[in-house]
């Protein structure tokens, strides 16, 4: 499973959620679509969106009593098979090595770090690397990064 979203609040008085998406994949909110929280299957009935996040309610959720309690939750799905080869998916980056364009290892993603300019790459040394410089990622062990001179030194890191 997928984290796509985050409940951040309930929104009104009949059930409605405020959903910020972790996905730039809108459809995860569309109405039929499955999502889990907890173990728990939530099917959305309906979405709009609202502010930069998305309005929800879910099947069976009629009253704020009932979604007050979904405050917070992990909204997962099952990933989207896409056969695109040009698709990073952040679930498959973890623990790749990264080499930037002059083939010089510079480390092994630890995590992925939202951010709005591009969502970075944190290294296992703490090394920061925008997303948008991966070169290639054709294989499964590896990216390839064209970083600018001097985006890894010690004393830019703070």
């Amino acid at each position: 499973m997928l984290e796509v979203g985050r409940v951040e609040k309930a929104h009104g008085l009949r059930g409605d959620v405020v959903v910020k998406l972790t996905t730039n994949v809108a459809e995860r909110v569309a109405p039929g679509t499955e999502l889990w929280a907890d173990g728990r299957k939530l099917v959305v009935v309906a979405s709009r969106p609202h502010q930069h996040r998305w309005i929800v309610q879910f099947e069976g959720m009629v009253d704020r009593a009932q979604v007050d309690a979904l405050h917070g939750a992990v909204l997962e799905a099952e990933p989207i098979d896409d056969d695109d080869p040009e698709t990073l998916w952040i679930h498959e980056l973890f623990g790749r090595t990264v080499i930037d364009q002059h083939g010089t290892t510079l480390g092994t993603v630890a995590s992925v770090i939202d951010n709005p300019a591009s969502d970075l790459l944190e290294l296992e040394g703490g090394g920061l690397i925008p997303l948008n410089f991966v070169t290639d990622h054709a294989d499964p062990a590896t990216l390839v990064v064209d970083i600018p001179i001097g985006l890894l030194d010690d004393d830019l890191r703070g």
